[in-house]
């Protein structure tokens, strides 16, 4: 396989020349907005929330600002792995979540916690000693190939059935194998080597777009946290013209375990942001969060001090989910939590945008 060519585009535009208009103009609006504001997200924000699940309109966002998050994560986990009725189920949950917050003018990303196809019981997860190398036989040429084309296919039936109430096809961030740089997932560093998670990225995205013609994806490419320069943070990027957004993940740096090393997280983010606009790509800070919200004046002191330090260009910045039965396991205030005052704050500061606050992402000016 060649080396990953690295090359500037002259104009930044998304990497499918056939993308609609509306993924076009998202592209181009979030890029614009990136220079002055950030976007908020939270991972399952509408689907359900801190002691609740499935109820219409509601997010503890909302509930404690008075908007959704501007971006709200889902994940296409159920779309393969389990019995038909159960995906069939899954599609028309997940078909709702993005019809609505793209009616609502708001913007959907999507994470894949993907099922190992050869050793199922063993999840997304990779479990030493049970866990079987997946990456090197689902490309092209694998053992599982065939299956794989076949999970793409009913990504690819989801994404071109979610109509909006304009009658078009609602733009998607999909961030398939995120944290690509740990081991934790079967898709980890020690689990494959560079060219099969290359050939793995290049194969998604071609088949998706050119095979099963899905024009409303914006891909996004985003390791954990285990990078200290650029060259690093590229080390398994698959080339520019594979890639409309560079993102990290990043709990480590933030406060997980009361271990905070702000500066560390900064460079970083320099790092990706730096590369976005040399490349001409989007940049964000694809996952964070600090779990229960330990430190009540996270969202100023940590969060935002931290996205301002430098003049970065980040699209949004995503929050983990909060879970509808652990008391411990959320991201996001909900009303009466102690940081609910300094997330006030966060909210009210100008650089910060909910999705109260979006201009129209869907159509140019």
């Amino acid at each position: 396989m060649p080396e990953t060519t690295v090359t500037s585009q002259a104009k930044p535009g998304p990497i499918d020349r056939k993308a609609t208009k509306e993924t076009v103009s998202l592209f181009n609006n979030l890029l614009t907005l990136s220079k002055e504001h950030i976007l908020f997200g939270h991972q399952h924000a509408t689907e359900y929330g801190h002691g609740w699940s499935g109820e219409e309109g509601r997010s503890d966002v909302k509930s404690v600002t008075g908007s959704h998050p501007a971006v709200i994560g889902i994940d296409f986990s159920g779309l393969s792995g389990r019995p038909k009725e159960e995906i069939e189920k899954s599609k028309a949950s997940l078909k709702k979540q993005i019809v609505d917050t793209y009616n609502r003018g708001g913007i959907i990303t999507v994470a894949w916690h993907f099922s190992n196809l050869v050793t199922p019981q063993t999840g997304f997860y990779w479990k030493d000693s049970v866990s079987a190398p997946a990456v090197k036989n689902i490309i092209p040429g694998g053992s599982h190939h065939t299956q794989y084309k076949e999970i793409l296919r009913t990504i690819a039936d989801l994404a071109n059935s979610v109509k909006g109430k304009d009658g078009k096809l609602a733009p998607m961030i999909f961030r398939p194998y995120h944290e690509f740089d740990g081991d934790w997932f079967w898709w980890g560093k020690s689990h494959c080597t560079k060219d099969e998670f290359i050939s793995l990225w290049r194969f998604t995205v071609s088949y998706l777009r050119n095979e099963l013609g899905v024009h409303n994806f914006l891909y996004a490419f985003s390791p954990d946290n285990k990078f200290n320069s650029e060259a690093e943070f590229l080390d398994r990027y698959p080339g520019d013209e594979w890639v409309d957004m560079v993102g990290m993940d990043n709990y480590g740096d933030f406060g997980r375990n009361g271990k905070y090393n702000l500066e560390a997280g900064i460079k970083k983010l320099k790092i990706v942001s730096d590369y976005a606009q040399k490349a001409g790509k989007l940049a964000a800070f694809t996952e964070t969060g600090l779990e229960s919200i330990a430190d009540k004046d996270w969202w100023t002191a940590s969060l935002l001090q931290s996205l301002k330090a430098e003049k970065m260009q980040l699209a949004y910045v995503l929050v983990w989910r909060n879970d509808a039965k652990s008391s411990t396991h959320y991201y996001a205030p909900y009303p009466d939590h102690p940081s609910v005052p300094d997330f006030m704050k966060f909210y009210q500061d100008p650089y910060t945008l909910f999705e109260a606050d979006l201009p129209d992402m869907y159509h140019m000016k």
